[in-house]
């Protein structure tokens, strides 16, 4: 009898679930957007309880399609947005307030304040993190002291926090009758309260950033023999599934590109852009704005550390080019409009609607769109979008190998957008470096699958994962290195517009 592990992609504008055989490929999916919420500029929220309603539905979808039955399943992997932070009340199951999405600006004068008083370095050096908006802890700073009654009720232990896949998890393995309240160390690590070394949560950090211990889920392995628990009968899957596996998305693209050995990396592209580099088991903090978080813990062997580069904006800059501008009608026509011209006829688009990521870690930073005379149509801006994306993507490429000391000759790419095979050799000419797409692109369900399946036996090994990694297509680079200079000569000179609009 065919059987399957299954992964809950639970995504900042979607959820998914999607089924995988023993050879990595895809059985069966269903796909379903939430809502974003924008309650006032620079805020960004999803609701908790919508999310878990798609969840639902997309589970049964997936095995309707699939003609199967949850006794088919043999484990299941959750994967998800991070730092988007959710607190809920755990005898009710009740959201406290809307989940704050990791986009989301609101905590930034609690950040620059800290900075201020001088605890950047320590945080720092503790977390891998620099002191920003991006992650989770500042966040529950804000909820806990912007909501009456909240902070009385997390140090009387009645409230619980979690990114999205505790959320997920603690629902489907009982919710109020006994769920568990769990993390894996890469969400755990993107939090600003998780110590790298000694991977739970630090008691300085804790008191630094007002946040009770008592509110905080219990840390676990990304790949966990031992389950995080199991599926209720009456849930979605109707029926007792271990649910043993847990990554942050862009941990899980790492894992889905089996980048297992240090030096490898791979980039994301999804609503942002993310680029991991493999340090194996050390961890290097980065002298050129980087991040430092855990790549990936696999039962009881010592954690997998990574450098990252975060970019807020990617596929999201074409949605807003969408939904904001209605410039285009579908994603899809970014590229029948950037192909229909030679170049962005001298603009740049520099997306920094939620301040600039790496490595410039600027809160203050707004969007800008610079470089317009009146030759400029449609068709320019379009394709300037897309530069941005690979633009952005160079600044953590240079910062990479800053960092690391051994240039990258090949990237490996996943995510929905690298279905665009224009935007893929305009990277390849951006980076000079070669691009490679897997036949399997959607990585980061299959590195949530992957740790499910290694947890349970389904997959013996890691170079049994390797296996199953194929090579779609490959793009290297069609323009020549002056070329390349002097459009990221002007891309630099742009970014620079876009400092200090934030008083």
């Amino acid at each position: 009898m065919a059987r399957f592990v299954g992964a809950i992609d639970a995504g900042t504008t979607s959820t998914r679930f999607m089924l995988f055989d023993a050879h990595g490929s895809i059985i069966a999916f269903d796909q379903r957007e939430h809502r974003q919420i924008f309650p006032q500029s620079g805020w960004v929220e999803h609701d908790p309880l919508e999310i878990w309603e798609r969840t639902r539905a997309v589970i049964g979808a997936t095995l309707a399609k699939a003609e199967i039955k949850a006794a088919d399943i043999v484990a299941i992997g959750v994967t998800n947005q991070r730092e988007t932070t959710v607190l809920w009340n755990r005898h009710t199951g009740e959201p406290a307030h809307n989940a704050i999405v990791w986009q989301d600006t609101r905590t930034d004068r609690l950040c620059r304040q800290l900075q201020t008083d001088g605890y950047a370095e320590r945080i720092y050096h503790k977390t891998g993190l620099p002191v920003a908006t991006y992650f989770s802890g500042p966040k529950i700073r804000w909820l806990l002291d912007n909501l009456p009654g909240l902070r009385a009720q997390a140090e009387a232990g009645d409230l619980l926090f979690g990114t999205v896949d505790s959320w997920l998890i603690w629902n489907l393995t009982g919710g109020t009758h006994g769920g568990a309240h769990v993390t894996d160390v890469t969400n755990a690590s993107r939090t600003m309260l998780m110590n790298l070394e000694t991977l739970d949560w630090d008691d300085e950090l804790l008191t630094l950033l007002g946040v009770p211990r008592a509110l905080l889920p219990t840390i676990r392995p990304s790949s966990d023999p031992h389950f995080y628990g199991t599926t209720l009968v009456s849930g979605p899957f109707s029926g007792e599934i271990p649910v043993c596996g847990a990554l942050g998305d862009q941990q899980a693209a790492t894992v889905g590109q089996t980048c297992f050995h240090p030096g490898e990396a791979k980039n994301t592209y999804g609503t942002g852009c993310f680029m991991l580099l493999n340090t194996g088991p050390t961890i290097v903090r980065s002298q050129n704005g980087l991040l430092t978080t855990v790549c990936y813990r696999l039962g009881d062997q010592p954690a997998v550390y990574a450098l990252e580069g975060s970019i807020a904006m990617a596929g999201a800059t074409v949605q807003w080019l969408r939904d904001n501008l209605g410039l285009i009608s579908h994603a899809g026509e970014t590229e029948t409009l950037a192909r229909s011209v030679a170049d962005s006829g001298g603009c740049y688009l520099v997306p920094a609607f939620s301040g600039l990521f790496a490595p410039y870690w600027r809160s203050d930073a707004r969007g800008v769109l610079v470089g317009l005379t009146r030759y400029v149509n449609r068709a320019h801006i379009a394709r300037a979008a897309l530069e941005a994306i690979c633009y952005q993507t160079r600044e953590v490429l240079d910062a990479m190998n800053a960092d690391c000391g051994v240039p990258l000759t090949v990237l490996k790419v996943d995510g929905g957008a690298t279905a665009n095979d224009f935007l893929m050799q305009l990277q390849a000419d951006i980076l000079g470096v070669d691009v490679i797409r897997p036949k399997v692109a959607e990585t980061t369900s299959l590195g949530a699958a992957y740790a499910a399946g290694l947890a349970v036996g389904f997959w013996p090994d890691l170079e049994s994962l390797r296996a199953n990694w194929q090579v779609d297509r490959q793009w290297g680079a069609q323009i020549d290195s002056a070329t390349r200079a002097h459009g990221f000569a002007g891309w630099k000179k742009a970014v620079t517009r876009t400092f200090d609009w934030v008083e």
